[in-house]
């Protein structure tokens, strides 16, 4: 029995060295010299750390401004999403009305759509709003999630329907019995609802990169993508700005871990 636990847990720790390696070398190619991240072999370590690296990021574009756009967009996300998305799952949940199915079908039809054809609508829309290289732009069009809408559902469906009926017979609302019972039993997935909408505000790409023009406009991830050049490209700088930029992920992750998994969990347990 102790060596199958000591064969698992080599294994569990080999395969966190293989997971965790891309990080390392991403911080010690933010500390290289730019010759250095192209020779080959590339050496693993540095002659000499480069820490001047992470303020020349703040020199070569507006990090700044560029921190604090995917903040914003990624906090109005957030709270966005947990508002359209419980909502609407509470009434998928415990409501019956004409077509109800068909509707949740409908939006679970999203989910099975690429994203890029999304692009050409979300842009057309922007444009009429005349919401073009502005901030706004960055978060409107993900402000609903079809699948926080769904994880949502999951957890207000396990929820038992005697603790909403007995608060409805005490002179609640139904108002009240979302706002004052639903949501708070709901916690575990409300955080897991906003941990993937962190992950998707933070991390969206594309979409910035075609709606923003200015580079004061854009998030840090469209905002590092413009160091990428055609012929040459500062990769120690590249580096430097992705580790700022992951920071919040990972303080995210440690913080809400246990509310994370067992929002993942207690979600997916109900059909």
């Amino acid at each position: 029995m102790k060596k199958q636990k000591a064969v698992i847990h080599l294994i569990l720790i080999f395969g966190s060295l293989f997971m965790v390696f891309p990080f390392i070398w991403m911080i010690l190619t933010a500390l290289k010299t730019n010759s250095e991240t192209l020779r080959i072999p590339a050496p693993f370590f540095p002659s000499h750390f480069q820490w001047h690296t992470f303020i020349a990021v703040f020199q070569v574009l507006p990090f700044g401004q560029m921190y604090m756009n995917s903040i914003v967009s990624t906090v109005v996300i957030i709270i966005g999403q947990l508002i359209f998305c419980s909502t609407c799952a509470y009434g998928f949940a415990r409501f019956d009305f004409p077509f109800k199915n068909t509707l949740f079908i409908l939006i679970l039809s999203v989910l099975m759509i690429p994203i890029p054809v999304f692009l050409l609508p979300q842009y057309i829309i922007m444009q009429k709003l005349n919401l073009l290289n502005s901030v706004p732009a960055l978060f409107l069009p993900g402000i609903f999630s079809a699948f926080g809408t769904f994880l949502m559902r999951q957890f207000f469906m396990s929820i038992p329907k005697e603790i909403e009926e007995a608060a409805i017979m005490d002179g609640c609302n139904y108002f009240t019995v979302f706002l004052k019972i639903a949501l708070p039993l709901a916690k575990p997935a409300l955080v897991s609802t906003s941990i993937f909408a962190l992950l998707y505000g933070w991390n969206s790409l594309l979409w910035p990169l075609i709606v923003n023009t200015t580079q004061d406009k854009m998030t840090l991830t469209s905002g590092l993508a413009t160091l990428n050049g055609q012929y040459t490209t500062n990769y120690p700088m590249l580096m430097a700005g992705s580790v700022l930029a992951i920071i919040p992920l990972i303080l995210a992750f440690f913080i809400f871990q246990k509310q994370f998994i067992e929002g993942i969990t207690l979600g997916g347990s109900k059909e």
